[in-house]
């Protein structure tokens, strides 16, 4: 008789190392361990290059002294302005400078012109800066009292400024401006104007010209009434010969009243300035008796009235004080030889003719001690 024994069968639920045989991993779990460790690979260097072009992008630029000017030429590519700013040593990594540009979309909205970058200025304000347009801003002042001529002279000397104009062109710039004036003296307002670098003369002669339209435009709206005077020109007129009689600003409203009187009464104006601006080019400094008595359109000694043009350029407030001109009897002035720049006013002409000869008497002893020392 058989006896059966049951056999034990073999456990398949796990594996058991076998002594002296190495276990297998199948082909498949080495690509997934390869990928995983390439991939945190490539995540760590992105995060360690992320922190690095962070702060390049917020860390101050190089910049040797408090401030430094940059040109951007026009048409110029970002590469090209970013191999510029590696070139004079103001950023370090001019390819992150790039592609931080191209990758904000902002690489192709950078100006032309010249920045003024300080010191603490970091790349990324640098490109917003670009992206701005904005430029050095340069300044021209026009003076008050200046003549047109002095003007373009002063445009032509100033090398911030594009200029291919000059005095006789003065026709063809009125028309640009559809000018209803005549002459160019007193048409242009003398003010600080701001520019970039390469804006033309005629750009400036242009805002110049257009602010003095609306100022005049405005004190003729506050002018007071009965005036001798019957335009905004006329004003214009009237305001350069009080520019140009004084430069106390006190005085003004009192010329401008002594100037009103004087053509309310159709008195002469009798004002050296005018005389002076007749002479022109040829004037040497010295006004003689031979020149009040010699007739010109601007001799205010031979002719009733105002000048045909203004004399020079005048201020807002000339402008002001030939359109609200102060209250007074006085139809006289003489300088008053003090040395401040000060007139004496007289209401009839035998006062006048004492403050004169007070005039000349201060004048002779000023030469007496200067010739003393």
């Amino acid at each position: 008789m058989r006896i059966w024994r049951h056999q034990r069968q073999p456990d398949l639920s796990g594996s058991r190392l076998i002594p002296g045989v190495k276990s297998v991993e199948p082909p498949v779990n080495r690509l997934i361990l390869a990928v995983i460790s390439v991939l945190a690979a490539v995540a760590l260097g992105a995060a360690v290059l992320g922190l690095q072009v962070s702060q390049f992008l917020n860390s101050a630029l190089a910049i040797p002294d408090d401030s430094v000017v940059f040109e951007i030429p026009a048409g110029s590519a970002f590469a090209s302005i970013s191999r510029d700013l590696a070139g004079h040593g103001y950023i370090e990594h001019p390819g992150w400078f790039r592609w931080y540009a191209r990758l904000t979309d902002q690489a192709a909205a950078v100006h032309a012109g010249e920045y003024l970058i300080d010191a603490g200025t970091t790349p990324r304000q640098l490109l917003q800066m670009f992206v701005d347009g904005d430029v050095a801003l340069y300044s021209f002042t026009i003076v008050e009292g200046w003549t047109f001529r002095h003007l373009i002279t002063a445009l032509i000397e100033n090398d911030t400024v594009d200029v291919s104009i000059d005095y006789e062109d003065w026709p063809a710039i009125l028309n640009s401006f559809a000018a209803a004036a005549q002459h160019p003296e007193g048409l242009f307002l003398p003010e600080t104007y701001r520019y970039p670098k390469g804006t033309t003369g005629v750009d400036i002669l242009r805002q110049a010209f257009t602010l003095m339209q609306e100022t005049l435009a405005a004190e003729w709206q506050e002018r007071d009434q009965n005036l001798p005077i019957t335009s905004p020109y006329e004003a214009l007129i009237l305001a350069s010969i009080v520019e140009k009689e004084t430069a106390l600003a006190a005085e003004r409203p009192r010329i401008a009243g002594v100037f009103t009187r004087r053509l309310q009464q159709r008195m002469r104006l009798q004002t050296d300035p005018t005389v002076i601006y007749g002479i022109g080019v040829d004037f040497n400094g010295n006004l003689t008796r031979r020149d009040l008595r010699t007739d010109t359109p601007y001799n205010t000694y031979t002719r009733g009235g105002l000048p045909p043009t203004p004399i020079a350029l005048p201020g807002r407030a000339a402008i002001n004080a030939a359109l609200q001109p102060a209250a007074g009897s006085a139809l006289y002035f003489v300088a008053s030889g003090l040395g401040d720049g000060s007139h004496k006013f007289s209401d009839t002409k035998a006062e006048h003719d004492i403050a004169v000869r007070e005039y000349l008497r201060r004048q002779r002893a000023s030469r007496d001690n200067a010739r003393g020392q």
